[in-house]
């Protein structure tokens, strides 16, 4: 398989990258916030309810006392990823900075939480190979494409429909769904408060 441009650059400079240890540890700064760090991943068709779900979670655990940062798909695309299109190399670059940068948060001993569709099982993979065992909860936030078509918060499945936009997940590009996440959330069954009462109960945060 041939390397992406982003994969040649990385390797032609890892060379020159020497990791430096710091002397506060990921441990001392969990026992700092009396709590164990995680990256809980959400994934799911656009208009799957994730970033519903996200909020909703964040509020409840930070209710609880815990120390939580949101990545959110939309506003990662603001700044970090604004350069970013929607190719399949390009969704895969996405996943890859933010898989990167949540890693550094979980260092930081954060509760991370991320809503992206990131529709590749390969970079949710490569995202869960960041992290030590435990550390990554992927959630799937499960709605079938007709009831994520009813909703359409944003008008986008209408758009992919007329051929507005090209590469639509779940139109004219693909959504793989997880095989083994460690929880699936069926969102068009239940309500909000009903999720977050079993993604906390199933998580154990």
């Amino acid at each position: 398989m041939t390397d992406t441009p982003y994969q040649r650059r990385e390797n032609e400079s890892q060379a020159e990258v020497i990791w430096h240890q710091t002397h506060i540890t990921k441990d001392d700064r969990a026992k700092q916030k009396n709590q164990v760090p995680k990256c809980i991943w959400l994934t799911g068709l656009s208009g799957s309810g994730k970033s519903t779900l996200a909020n909703a979670l964040e509020v409840a655990l930070t209710e609880q006392g815990k120390h939580t940062y949101l990545l959110d798909g939309d506003n990662v695309r603001h700044g970090l990823n604004k350069n970013l299109g929607m190719s399949d190399e390009d969704r895969t670059e996405n996943i890859r900075r933010v898989s990167e940068v949540a890693k550094l948060m979980v260092d930081a001993g954060l509760v991370v939480i991320t809503a992206f569709i990131s529709p590749f099982r390969a970079d949710r993979d490569a995202a869960r190979a960041l992290f030590e065992d435990g550390e990554f909860v992927e959630v799937f936030a499960d709605a079938p494409l007709e009831e994520c078509e009813k909703r359409d918060p944003k008008g986008l499945y209408k758009k992919a429909r007329a051929g507005e936009i090209k590469e639509f997940t779940g139109i004219d590009s693909p959504y793989e769904a997880p095989a083994n996440a460690e929880v699936v959330i069926n969102t068009a069954e239940h309500d909000i408060g009903e999720c977050v009462r079993q993604l906390i109960e199933k998580i154990g945060v």
